[in-house]
């Protein structure tokens, strides 16, 4: 599983920070959560091919949040994209989309699906999707990833049996204990659990019950610090967290690690978001373009 911010500022964009967007890479998916202006030409720069995309997640049609999607569809085509792209997200998004796209003369068109979503909206063998409604200008939502615990082969153990490369092995995986060779081999012996994962993504918000409730128990918390402190007054006006909110939130939803994201324009040095969000959770990161991580 592997994070990738192509966006990290907020309304405006400056000369080191692109508009929202971030890439996570799992297994056969490749899911954008948000579509920023320029964020074909930031996955250009990750050497990635945008006809690997399988889901885009839209947490609202701001536009500093949309305005990269006619780019992104004109990028697809061009890379010969033959799937079919999932798009998500709140109330209205089948007319905004229809609106987007008709703004523009595409002559490059892909095929998609457009789907207005709230709780969990998608599962797999693999991992589940749920959307939670945060209070912002527009209708919006966050979004969890979540990698289902699973169940994985205990080698070292399975040695002793000499039992390497076999169908039973997918029995073991199942959970089931298994004869080899007359002896009996216990799941909970032959295998061991690895826990469920859990990324959350909160953006264009005030605070509310949502957002604890949309990150409880994260390992990961990406979170939107629009405004230091000092300008609480302005993220209330405007709808958008303090770097000190989105501490609260990870703190009382008891997450591992928080990313802070989508910086206001006039911020030249973010380090006194880190500052300030330190004070009440401990551990805290500021996101950069292009910065990755692996969980």
């Amino acid at each position: 599983m592997k994070l990738t911010f192509l966006g990290t500022t907020a309304m405006v964009p400056t000369k080191t920070r692109n508009h929202p967007g971030i890439l996570l890479s799992y297994k056969n998916e490749n899911i954008l959560f948000d579509c920023g202006e320029n964020i074909q030409r930031q996955l250009a720069y990750l050497n990635f091919s945008s006809a690997k995309l399988t889901k885009v997640l839209m947490t609202h049609w701001h536009g500093d949040h949309s305005l990269g999607i006619p780019g992104l569809i004109q990028s697809m085509s061009a890379h010969h994209f033959s799937g079919n792209l999932e798009i998500y997200g709140p109330q209205k998004s089948k007319l905004f989309m229809n609106k987007i796209l008709d703004s523009f003369l595409l002559k490059e068109k892909i095929n998609f699906t457009v789907k207005e979503v709230k709780g969990k909206f998608f599962e797999n063998n693999d991992f589940i999707l749920e959307a939670f409604s945060m209070k912002h200008t527009a209708p919006c939502l966050a979004y969890s990833f979540i990698e289902k615990k699973r169940r994985k082969i205990n080698l070292e153990y399975l040695k002793k049996f000499n039992l390497e490369k076999h169908p039973l092995l997918g029995e073991l995986q199942k959970g089931k204990d298994v004869i080899y060779r007359g002896e009996k081999i216990r799941a909970k012996e032959g295998t061991y659990i690895i826990p469920e994962k859990k990324i959350t993504y909160i953006t264009d918000t005030i605070i509310n019950k949502n957002c604890i409730k949309a990150a409880q128990n994260a390992d990961l918390l990406i979170c939107e610090s629009t405004f230091t402190s000092e300008l609480k007054e302005k993220a209330k006006e405007y709808f958008h967290l303090t770097s000190v909110q989105a501490a609260e939130i990870a703190k009382k939803a008891k997450v591992k690690t928080l990313i802070l994201t989508h910086f206001s324009q006039r911020y030249k040095n973010v380090s006194q978001f880190k500052k300030e969000a330190k004070k009440i959770f401990k551990n805290v990161l500021l996101a950069k373009d292009f910065m990755s991580l692996e969980l």
